[in-house]
Protein backbone atom coordinates (compact mmCIF):
# COMPACT_ATOMS: atom_id res chain seq x y z
CA UNK A 1 0.00 0.00 0.00
CA UNK A 2 2.98 2.61 1.15
CA UNK A 3 4.64 1.88 -2.59
CA UNK A 4 1.94 2.15 -4.52
CA UNK A 5 1.34 5.61 -2.69
CA UNK A 6 4.80 6.37 -2.97
CA UNK A 7 4.15 5.46 -6.95
CA UNK A 8 1.37 7.43 -7.40
CA UNK A 9 2.71 10.33 -5.14
CA UNK A 10 -0.18 10.73 -2.64
CA UNK A 11 -0.41 10.23 0.69
CA UNK A 12 -1.15 6.29 1.86
CA UNK A 13 -4.34 7.56 4.21
CA UNK A 14 -5.78 9.10 1.89
CA UNK A 15 -4.93 6.04 -0.72
CA UNK A 16 -7.02 4.01 2.06
CA UNK A 17 -9.88 6.16 1.95
CA UNK A 18 -10.40 6.44 -2.12
CA UNK A 19 -9.88 2.05 -2.00
CA UNK A 20 -12.49 1.91 0.62
CA UNK A 21 -14.56 4.56 -1.14
CA UNK A 22 -14.58 2.31 -4.27
CA UNK A 23 -15.18 -0.70 -2.25
CA UNK A 24 -17.83 0.06 -0.57
CA UNK A 25 -19.85 1.87 -3.41
CA UNK A 26 -18.97 -1.69 -5.82
CA UNK A 27 -20.65 -3.54 -3.03
CA UNK A 28 -23.46 -1.50 -2.47
CA UNK A 29 -23.98 -1.91 -5.94
CA UNK A 30 -23.87 -5.72 -6.09
CA UNK A 31 -26.25 -6.01 -3.30
CA UNK A 32 -28.70 -3.35 -5.16
CA UNK A 33 -28.15 -5.73 -8.34
CA UNK A 34 -28.83 -8.94 -6.03
CA UNK A 35 -31.82 -7.98 -4.39
CA UNK A 36 -33.58 -6.07 -7.21
CA UNK A 37 -32.94 -9.58 -9.16
CA UNK A 38 -34.53 -11.77 -6.03
CA UNK A 39 -37.53 -8.98 -5.89
CA UNK A 40 -38.05 -9.04 -9.36
CA UNK A 41 -38.52 -12.97 -9.61
CA UNK A 42 -41.10 -12.57 -6.87
CA UNK A 43 -42.95 -9.50 -8.24
CA UNK A 44 -44.62 -10.08 -11.53
CA UNK A 45 -46.74 -6.61 -12.19
CA UNK A 46 -45.14 -3.55 -13.28
CA UNK A 47 -46.28 -1.75 -10.61
CA UNK A 48 -44.60 -3.59 -7.68
CA UNK A 49 -41.33 -3.73 -9.98
CA UNK A 50 -41.10 -0.43 -10.71
CA UNK A 51 -41.55 0.24 -6.97
CA UNK A 52 -39.16 -1.87 -6.47
CA UNK A 53 -36.96 -0.31 -8.34
CA UNK A 54 -37.22 3.32 -7.00
CA UNK A 55 -36.71 1.54 -3.31
CA UNK A 56 -33.86 -0.11 -4.11
CA UNK A 57 -31.91 2.29 -5.38
CA UNK A 58 -33.06 5.09 -2.17
CA UNK A 59 -31.53 2.58 -0.10
CA UNK A 60 -28.46 2.00 -2.10
CA UNK A 61 -27.75 5.85 -2.24
CA UNK A 62 -28.19 6.26 1.15
CA UNK A 63 -26.39 3.24 2.60
CA UNK A 64 -23.36 4.78 -0.14
CA UNK A 65 -23.13 8.09 1.16
CA UNK A 66 -23.55 7.02 4.66
CA UNK A 67 -20.19 4.56 4.22
CA UNK A 68 -18.49 7.28 2.63
CA UNK A 69 -19.19 9.72 5.54
CA UNK A 70 -17.95 6.69 7.60
CA UNK A 71 -14.60 6.55 5.50
CA UNK A 72 -13.73 10.25 4.94
CA UNK A 73 -15.62 11.96 8.13
CA UNK A 74 -13.53 11.94 11.59
CA UNK A 75 -16.13 10.75 14.43
CA UNK A 76 -17.56 8.27 12.72
CA UNK A 77 -15.43 6.04 13.72
CA UNK A 78 -18.01 4.46 15.96
CA UNK A 79 -19.33 1.38 15.58
CA UNK A 80 -22.62 2.17 17.23
CA UNK A 81 -22.54 4.97 15.96
CA UNK A 82 -22.58 4.00 12.44
CA UNK A 83 -25.28 1.66 12.79
CA UNK A 84 -27.37 3.95 14.11
CA UNK A 85 -27.17 6.56 11.41
CA UNK A 86 -27.54 3.58 8.78
CA UNK A 87 -30.56 2.48 10.70
CA UNK A 88 -31.71 5.59 10.67
CA UNK A 89 -30.75 6.34 7.02
CA UNK A 90 -32.70 2.95 5.97
CA UNK A 91 -36.09 4.12 7.63
CA UNK A 92 -36.39 7.38 5.95
CA UNK A 93 -34.96 5.81 2.78
CA UNK A 94 -38.08 3.21 3.36
CA UNK A 95 -40.58 5.07 5.30
CA UNK A 96 -42.92 5.34 2.55
CA UNK A 97 -42.45 1.35 2.08
CA UNK A 98 -43.17 1.02 6.00
CA UNK A 99 -46.29 3.03 6.35
CA UNK A 100 -47.46 0.95 3.85
CA UNK A 101 -46.56 -2.12 5.81
CA UNK A 102 -48.54 -0.55 8.81
CA UNK A 103 -51.22 0.20 6.67
CA UNK A 104 -51.61 -3.48 5.57
CA UNK A 105 -51.52 -4.32 9.12
CA UNK A 106 -53.96 -1.62 10.45
CA UNK A 107 -56.40 -2.98 7.43
CA UNK A 108 -56.20 -6.37 9.12
CA UNK A 109 -56.39 -5.32 12.83
CA UNK A 110 -58.73 -2.63 12.71
CA UNK A 111 -60.77 -3.85 9.91
CA UNK A 112 -62.02 0.50 8.42
CA UNK A 113 -63.21 -1.96 5.54
CA UNK A 114 -63.57 -5.31 4.22
CA UNK A 115 -63.05 -7.16 0.75
CA UNK A 116 -66.46 -5.71 -1.15
CA UNK A 117 -67.30 -2.44 0.74
CA UNK A 118 -67.74 0.59 -1.70
CA UNK A 119 -65.57 3.46 0.17
CA UNK A 120 -64.05 6.69 -0.25
CA UNK A 121 -60.44 8.11 -0.06
CA UNK A 122 -58.82 11.11 -1.50
CA UNK A 123 -61.49 11.47 -4.04
CA UNK A 124 -61.25 7.89 -5.25
CA UNK A 125 -64.49 6.09 -4.57
CA UNK A 126 -65.52 2.20 -5.60
CA UNK A 127 -65.94 -1.49 -4.33
CA UNK A 128 -62.78 -2.74 -2.42
CA UNK A 129 -61.78 -6.04 -4.17
CA UNK A 130 -58.22 -6.55 -3.27
CA UNK A 131 -56.01 -6.33 -0.27
CA UNK A 132 -51.91 -6.98 -0.40
CA UNK A 133 -49.01 -5.68 1.58
CA UNK A 134 -48.60 -2.31 -0.15
CA UNK A 135 -51.61 -1.64 -1.43
CA UNK A 136 -55.53 -2.43 -1.76
CA UNK A 137 -57.29 -2.24 -5.12
CA UNK A 138 -60.71 -0.74 -6.14
CA UNK A 139 -63.27 -0.95 -8.43
CA UNK A 140 -63.52 2.80 -9.01
CA UNK A 141 -67.09 4.25 -9.48
CA UNK A 142 -68.38 7.67 -10.33
CA UNK A 143 -65.98 10.21 -11.78
CA UNK A 144 -67.33 10.84 -15.31
CA UNK A 145 -69.75 7.93 -14.92
CA UNK A 146 -73.48 9.24 -13.85
CA UNK A 147 -74.21 8.36 -10.45
CA UNK A 148 -72.56 5.41 -8.41
CA UNK A 149 -71.99 3.42 -11.64
CA UNK A 150 -68.67 1.31 -12.48
CA UNK A 151 -65.95 3.15 -14.50
CA UNK A 152 -64.74 0.18 -15.61
CA UNK A 153 -60.51 1.09 -13.90
CA UNK A 154 -58.68 -0.19 -11.07
CA UNK A 155 -57.62 2.00 -8.60
CA UNK A 156 -54.41 0.71 -6.81
CA UNK A 157 -54.23 2.90 -3.51
CA UNK A 158 -50.82 2.54 -1.03
CA UNK A 159 -52.18 1.50 2.42
CA UNK A 160 -50.52 4.06 3.90
CA UNK A 161 -53.04 6.44 2.52
CA UNK A 162 -55.19 5.25 5.65
CA UNK A 163 -52.93 7.58 7.87
CA UNK A 164 -53.10 10.62 6.20
CA UNK A 165 -56.45 10.82 4.90
CA UNK A 166 -60.30 10.01 5.64
CA UNK A 167 -62.00 6.61 4.56
CA UNK A 168 -65.64 7.39 4.04
CA UNK A 169 -67.11 3.38 4.07
CA UNK A 170 -70.76 3.45 2.12
CA UNK A 171 -71.53 -0.46 3.53
CA UNK A 172 -70.31 -0.92 6.77
CA UNK A 173 -73.17 -1.40 9.48
CA UNK A 174 -75.88 0.07 7.88
CA UNK A 175 -75.54 -0.77 3.78
CA UNK A 176 -78.19 1.73 3.33
CA UNK A 177 -77.30 5.71 2.87
CA UNK A 178 -79.93 8.52 2.83
CA UNK A 179 -80.90 9.78 -0.90
CA UNK A 180 -82.83 13.05 -1.95
CA UNK A 181 -84.98 14.05 -5.07
CA UNK A 182 -85.20 17.67 -5.24
CA UNK A 183 -88.92 18.31 -7.22
CA UNK A 184 -89.62 22.26 -7.97
CA UNK A 185 -93.03 22.95 -8.73
CA UNK A 186 -94.53 26.34 -9.84
CA UNK A 187 -95.84 28.82 -7.20
CA UNK A 188 -99.36 28.12 -8.68
CA UNK A 189 -99.40 24.38 -7.72
CA UNK A 190 -101.00 23.21 -5.11
CA UNK A 191 -98.30 21.82 -3.21
CA UNK A 192 -100.22 19.82 -0.88
CA UNK A 193 -101.28 17.80 -3.84
CA UNK A 194 -97.76 18.03 -5.01
CA UNK A 195 -96.40 16.62 -1.55
CA UNK A 196 -98.99 13.46 -1.56
CA UNK A 197 -98.02 12.26 -5.10
CA UNK A 198 -94.23 12.41 -3.87
CA UNK A 199 -95.36 10.41 -0.57
CA UNK A 200 -97.53 8.22 -2.52
CA UNK A 201 -94.28 7.67 -5.09
CA UNK A 202 -91.93 6.62 -2.64
CA UNK A 203 -94.59 3.95 -1.34
CA UNK A 204 -94.86 2.48 -4.32
CA UNK A 205 -91.10 2.93 -5.29
CA UNK A 206 -88.79 3.65 -2.73
CA UNK A 207 -87.61 0.25 -0.91
CA UNK A 208 -89.43 -0.74 2.13
CA UNK A 209 -86.17 -0.12 4.87
CA UNK A 210 -88.50 -0.40 7.86
CA UNK A 211 -89.05 -3.95 7.17
CA UNK A 212 -85.78 -5.12 4.77
CA UNK A 213 -82.99 -3.72 7.96
CA UNK A 214 -84.58 -1.85 10.31
CA UNK A 215 -83.20 -3.75 12.86
CA UNK A 216 -79.90 -4.35 11.73
CA UNK A 217 -79.63 -0.45 11.40
CA UNK A 218 -80.61 0.08 14.51
CA UNK A 219 -78.43 -2.73 15.91
CA UNK A 220 -75.29 -1.06 14.44
CA UNK A 221 -76.35 2.62 15.39
CA UNK A 222 -76.91 1.10 19.27
CA UNK A 223 -73.29 -0.60 18.94
CA UNK A 224 -71.72 2.66 17.00
CA UNK A 225 -73.99 5.48 19.52
CA UNK A 226 -75.43 6.33 16.54
CA UNK A 227 -79.07 8.38 17.11
CA UNK A 228 -81.49 6.37 13.95
CA UNK A 229 -84.92 8.69 14.00
CA UNK A 230 -87.37 7.31 11.42
CA UNK A 231 -86.64 5.44 8.07
CA UNK A 232 -89.27 5.10 6.04
CA UNK A 233 -89.77 8.26 3.30
CA UNK A 234 -90.47 11.84 3.96
CA UNK A 235 -90.80 15.01 2.28
CA UNK A 236 -89.56 18.11 3.04
CA UNK A 237 -90.40 22.04 2.00
CA UNK A 238 -88.96 24.93 0.91
CA UNK A 239 -89.34 27.93 -1.14
CA UNK A 240 -87.20 28.87 -4.04
CA UNK A 241 -86.54 31.84 -6.65
CA UNK A 242 -88.53 29.89 -9.00
CA UNK A 243 -91.60 27.83 -6.80
CA UNK A 244 -91.86 26.01 -4.37
CA UNK A 245 -89.43 23.32 -3.68
CA UNK A 246 -90.05 19.64 -1.97
CA UNK A 247 -87.71 17.52 -1.21
CA UNK A 248 -88.16 14.14 -1.29
CA UNK A 249 -85.81 11.95 1.09
CA UNK A 250 -86.05 8.10 1.48
CA UNK A 251 -83.18 5.21 2.36
CA UNK A 252 -81.32 2.99 -0.13
CA UNK A 253 -79.35 0.45 -0.34
CA UNK A 254 -75.50 1.67 -0.94
CA UNK A 255 -75.20 0.22 -4.58
CA UNK A 256 -79.17 1.11 -5.72
CA UNK A 257 -78.97 4.93 -5.62
CA UNK A 258 -79.08 5.24 -9.63
CA UNK A 259 -81.59 2.14 -9.90
CA UNK A 260 -84.15 3.52 -7.52
CA UNK A 261 -83.23 7.32 -8.53
CA UNK A 262 -84.83 6.55 -11.95
CA UNK A 263 -87.36 4.55 -10.86
CA UNK A 264 -88.64 7.25 -8.46
CA UNK A 265 -88.46 10.08 -11.15
CA UNK A 266 -90.68 7.92 -13.53
CA UNK A 267 -93.24 7.61 -11.00
CA UNK A 268 -93.22 11.07 -10.32
CA UNK A 269 -93.23 12.39 -13.94
CA UNK A 270 -96.02 10.26 -14.92
CA UNK A 271 -98.03 11.16 -11.01
CA UNK A 272 -97.20 14.95 -11.97
CA UNK A 273 -98.48 14.37 -15.90
CA UNK A 274 -102.17 12.92 -14.64
CA UNK A 275 -102.28 15.97 -11.84
CA UNK A 276 -103.83 19.27 -13.65
CA UNK A 277 -103.37 21.38 -9.89
CA UNK A 278 -99.57 20.60 -9.85
CA UNK A 279 -97.07 21.75 -12.52
CA UNK A 280 -92.84 20.94 -12.50
CA UNK A 281 -91.29 24.83 -12.13
CA UNK A 282 -88.33 25.96 -14.42
CA UNK A 283 -86.50 29.07 -14.99
CA UNK A 284 -88.74 31.79 -16.03
CA UNK A 285 -89.11 36.03 -17.01
CA UNK A 286 -92.39 37.33 -16.03
CA UNK A 287 -92.55 41.32 -17.77
CA UNK A 288 -95.87 43.36 -15.95
CA UNK A 289 -97.01 46.31 -17.69
CA UNK A 290 -99.02 49.22 -16.18
CA UNK A 291 -101.43 51.61 -18.41
CA UNK A 292 -101.93 50.97 -22.09
CA UNK A 293 -99.95 49.81 -24.33
CA UNK A 294 -99.70 50.70 -28.10
CA UNK A 295 -98.30 48.78 -30.94
CA UNK A 296 -97.37 50.69 -33.85
CA UNK A 297 -96.66 49.27 -37.73
CA UNK A 298 -94.13 50.72 -39.88
CA UNK A 299 -96.22 52.71 -42.40
CA UNK A 300 -94.61 51.67 -46.34
CA UNK A 301 -94.16 54.48 -48.74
Amino acid sequence: MEGLAETIGIDVDLLRKLIASAAAVLIVLLLRWVTLRWVMHLVEDDDGQYRARKITAYAATLVVLITLAFVWIEGFDSLPTYLGLLSAGLAIALSDLLKNMAGWAYILVRRPFRLGDRIEIKDVRGDVIDVRLFRFSIMEVGKWVGSDQPTGRLVHVPNGWLFTDEVANYTEGFAHLWDEIPVLITFESDWERAEELILETLAERAPDVERIAGPQIRETARKYHIRVGKLTPMVYLSVRDSGVLLTARYMVGARERRHTHDKIWRGLLQAIASEPAVAVAYPTVRTYLEGPVSVSHPTSE
